[in-house]
C-alpha cells in the first residue's frame, strides 16, 4: 500500500501531484471509497453535519470532491456486523481509501474492530488520510492528541509507518498547535516525529518517505 498522509486534504498543486502519480492513472478514472469513522470519535466534527459534508464532498478539505469516477463510503464501525463478503471484495477492488479526520485512536480501534488494519498492508490502493486518518498510521500519536480513550488505554495507533505526525502545525483555529508545542510533543515520542501544516502532507512508498509541501514543516529525530 501507498500512503499520501495530509494535514488537511488534497489543498495543494503540489499535493495533488503527487496523488495522481501514486494511482499512476486520472483521478477521473480511480474509484475511491471514502471512510468518516475518525469524526465521530471527535467532539467537534461528529455525528452531524460535519461527517455529511465529507461524506457528500462539501467541507473545505479537498478530499472526496476531486473527480474521482465512483465514490463510496466504508464504515468500519459497521463492517464487524456484516459478512465479509460483503465488504472485502470492495475494499480490495478500490484504487484509493480516503480517510477522514477526527479522533486518531477511535478510528485505530474501529480500524483494528473491522478487520481492515490487517487488511491494509495488502492492499494496492493508495490510503489518502487527513488529521487523524494520517495520525493513525504512526506507532503513536502523544499524549497531546489523546481524545477518545480505547478501552484498555494507552496512545498506541497501527503503525504501518515508522514516524508519528503533528498535523495542523500554526494553524489559526488552533492556538495550542504551536511550533514550542510540537517541539515538547516530540521530545516525548520514541522514533522519528514530523510537524506538518495544512499544505504538507507525507508520501510513503515501499518504506521510502518524501515530504510534499508548499508550506512549512520540520522532521524531529529521536
Amino acid at each position: 500500500m501507498k500512503f499520501l498522509l495530509t494535514s488537511a486534504g488534497i489543498n495543494n498543486k503540489s499535493i495533488h501531484d503527487a496523488l495522481i502519480d501514486m494511482l499512476g492513472k486520472p483521478i477521473a478514472d480511480s474509484n475511491a471509497l471514502c471512510i468518516p469513522t475518525a469524526m465521530y470519535g471527535h467532539p467537534w466534527v461528529g455525528p452531524g453535519v460535519k461527517a455529511w459534508q465529507f461524506i457528500s464532498g462539501k467541507e473545505e478539505n479537498p478530499m472526496v470532491d476531486l473527480g474521482w469516477k465512483s465514490v463510496g463510503v466504508l464504515e468500519l464501525t459497521a463492517l464487524p456486523s456484516i459478512d465479509e463478503d460483503r465488504w472485502l471484495p470492495l475494499v480490495r477492488e478500490t484504487d484509493v481509501l480516503l480517510v477522514a479526520g477526527g479522533d486518531a485512536l477511535y478510528l485505530c480501534h474501529w480500524m483494528r474492530q473491522s478487520g481492515l488494519a490487517n487488511l491494509l498492508p495488502s492492499l494496492r490502493a493508495v490510503y489518502v488520510g487527513m488529521s487523524a486518518g494520517s495520525m493513525v498510521m504512526a506507532p503513536n500519536i502523544g499524549e497531546f492528541f489523546v481524545g477518545w480513550t480505547p478501552p484498555n488505554g494507552g496512545d498506541e495507533t497501527l503503525g504501518l509507518v515508522d514516524f508519528a505526525m503533528f498535523p495542523h502545525l500554526d494553524h489559526v483555529m488552533l492556538p495550542h498547535n504551536t511550533m514550542a508545542a510540537a517541539e515538547r510533543w516530540a521530545a516525548g515520542m520514541q522514533g522519528p516525529a514530523y510537524a506538518i501544516d495544512d499544505q504538507t502532507a507525507i508520501k510513503v512508498i515501499d518504506g521510502a518517505v518524501e515530504v510534499v509541501s508548499e508550506g512549512h514543516w520540520k522532521l524531529f529525530s529521536p
